[in-house]
């Protein structure tokens, strides 16, 4: 689901270049101690074999936010990938080489624009496109992020350091076990003449979130 926020007033996003929320460990809480006993039963009923497991978390594991930041480049500097992405996602990554049947979820690609910022949150547990960005930063999955994205999602955004205007609307998106969101952040001004490599080095993780926006190069 989203949720849009329309205020009349104000200037569009700003990145300030403040720190992120830092990536603090979490204990072991009920939901992962659930998962652990369910992946075991699976296992001893002869379901899932613990190898199967190995080479999926392996996979997980070996994955990045350079994956999201080469789609997102890749949209930027070509506007049919763009529109194929923001048709079908997963059609478009899988096209890029992206091993999307992996893991048999629809990715969805929201785009950012001067009016409208895209975050994404999962309000359930921490689905997240682990196929593009890897491993979710530990604040993803906190009880704080995924209640109150929802409930005040300009408060959590200025606590990113990201201050948006009023007349720029939020729209908060919930993603499930069968659909991911990524969201496509706004191509900073300056970078016209920059090549492909070159723009997917200043994509970071947090503005495919949705919780930062990707800044200029210094020069």
């Amino acid at each position: 689901m989203s949720h849009d926020h329309h205020h009349d007033h104000g200037d569009h996003a700003h990145g300030h270049r403040h720190p992120n929320q830092p990536d603090h460990d979490d204990a072991l809480t009920y939901y992962r101690k659930l998962e652990m006993a369910v992946r075991e039963l699976l296992i001893e009923k002869n379901i899932i074999s613990a190898d199967e497991v190995r080479k999926v978390v392996e996979d997980i594991e070996s994955r990045s936010p350079e994956g999201g930041a080469r789609v997102v480049a890749r949209a930027w500097s070509d506007p049919q990938f763009r529109q194929a992405l923001l048709e079908d996602a997963t059609a478009a990554c899988t096209s890029m080489g992206f091993e999307m049947a992996l893991y048999d979820v629809k990715l969805t690609v929201v785009e950012n624009t001067p009016d409208v910022h895209n975050m994404v949150v999962c309000t359930l547990c921490s689905c997240y496109p682990r196929m593009l960005l890897g491993l979710p930063p530990a604040w993803y999955k906190s009880r704080a992020y995924r209640s109150r994205a929802v409930r005040e999602p300009r408060a959590v955004l200025r606590e990113f350091g990201l201050e948006l205007g009023d007349d720029v609307s939020v729209r908060v998106h919930d993603s499930t076990a069968d659909l991911r969101y990524l969201v496509l952040p706004m191509r900073p001004e300056g970078t016209e003449r920059m090549t492909e490599a070159e723009l997917i080095a200043i994509v970071n993780r947090d503005s495919m979130i949705g919780t930062a926006i990707v800044s200029p190069p210094i020069e």
